[in-house]
């Protein structure tokens, strides 16, 4: 089973669970993955005769059902994008004058489909690594090599998205400034009104489509520009701090859509985002990225021991909640050698050798009845280059 039909065995799933809002979602990308106007006008259709029908369930389903059948008669005989390398770095470094930050060096490659995360806290090199992606900054050193056809810096700015945390202030409805960019941007003129109407759907813009920049939320405005930065067909998107201002439920929201845009079958693209939301970026990424003062540590890199870079491989490293005392708490887990325990604002940080399993301590845990508010194993995140 291919990529494709992974995907549409998914979508049949999300209909028979009943989970619409989703699943609408997802028929929007495969009606934008045909790039044909017939299913343009009959998606943007059913959105209409949703917004009015909600209620009516079956002939809701029967809707849904009919399109998906028609979507997946005409994708099964379009040919899947074999994903391609988009930009590489080799020992990149950026100094500023004085020496008084430098980040890298920095190594690593990008693939269409890929969703790269950059995590930290603030001030460790995120933005102005991004900023060397997009061309706003050249390097001091190190090779900053992209792998797809391009006329000259205005055309490569073109390909390459970025989308900074705080965007500039816009006029007009969200409606005009769509328009105008897939004006901009060489779509058939009797496309314009339906792919724009169809990525204001996917981005859940339709009620307000007719609002002005003051009168969005800042996650709104994020979403609009996310729309008008998709109506330009990037190669790259590089985004700074999309979760910032959101709460936990539109986080995953928003990982989920970046998901399911970076890796349609027929139309991937590569997306850099940063963030200090360390797990729902994890959970999200094929690659996660550390940055801590500038320094580069991979999440998906292993080794075979320990070492001075990244102190804590080869080690079970488990994050908990408790209200016991570290004392108490210390003496338990001497019985699964616990090699130390910190307090790490307001959670437990224990580590033990790695021949110890989570099962061992959820086993420990249960027997003697510890009151646990929340655990989570952190061996493999990048929650513990923050503790190491």
């Amino acid at each position: 089973m291919n990529e494709f039909e992974k995907q549409f065995q998914e979508l049949h799933n999300f209909l028979k669970f009943e989970d619409y809002s989703i699943l609408t979602k997802r028929i929007i990308d495969c009606t934008l993955d045909t790039e044909n106007r017939d299913f343009y006008i009959k998606t943007v259709a059913f959105l209409n005769w949703l917004d009015t029908h909600e209620n009516k369930t079956t002939e809701k389903v029967e809707k849904y059902q009919t399109l998906l059948d028609e979507l997946y008669a005409f994708l099964s005989q379009k040919p899947l994008a074999q994903p391609n390398k988009l930009v590489s770095l080799n020992a990149v470094e950026k100094v500023y004058g004085s020496k008084q930050f430098a980040l890298g060096p920095i190594d690593m490659e990008l693939y269409q489909g890929d969703i790269l995360g950059l995590v930290g806290e603030n001030g460790n090199g995120k933005t102005t690594l991004l900023r060397l992606l997009c061309g706003e900054l050249a390097p001091t050193k190190g090779e900053l090599k992209y792998h797809f056809k391009y006329e000259d810096q205005y055309d490569l700015r073109t390909q390459l998205v970025y989308i900074p945390q705080r965007t500039n202030t816009w006029y007009g409805t969200l409606l005009e400034n769509l328009q105008f960019t897939a004006v901009s941007y060489g779509y058939k003129p009797n496309e314009i009104d339906l792919i724009v109407e169809l990525t204001i759907s996917r981005l859940g813009l339709r009620k307000f489509r007719n609002h002005s920049w003051k009168s969005l939320s800042s996650g709104y405005k994020m979403r609009f520009e996310l729309a008008r930065m998709l109506l330009r067909k990037p190669q790259i998107l590089l985004i700074d701090e999309p979760l910032a201002n959101l709460d936990i439920i539109a986080q995953q929201t928003v990982l989920e859509d970046f998901k399911s845009i970076a890796k349609s079958p027929f139309r991937p693209i590569g997306i850099i985002l940063s963030s200090q939301q360390l797990y729902e970026v994890e959970k999200s990424s094929d690659q996660v990225i550390f940055l801590k003062n500038g320094i580069q540590k991979n999440l998906r890199e292993t080794a075979d021991t320990p070492n001075e870079e990244n102190p804590s491989v080869e080690k079970l490293i488990i994050e908990f909640e408790s209200d016991w005392k570290q004392d108490v708490l210390a003496d338990l887990f001497k019985s699964l050698a616990i090699e130390s325990l910190q307090f790490n604002g307001g959670t437990y940080i224990a580590t033990f050798p790695k021949e110890k399993s989570v099962h061992d301590f959820m086993q420990l845990v249960a027997t003697q009845k510890v009151p646990l508010l929340y655990f989570r194993n952190i061996s493999n995140s990048t929650r513990r280059f923050f503790v190491s």
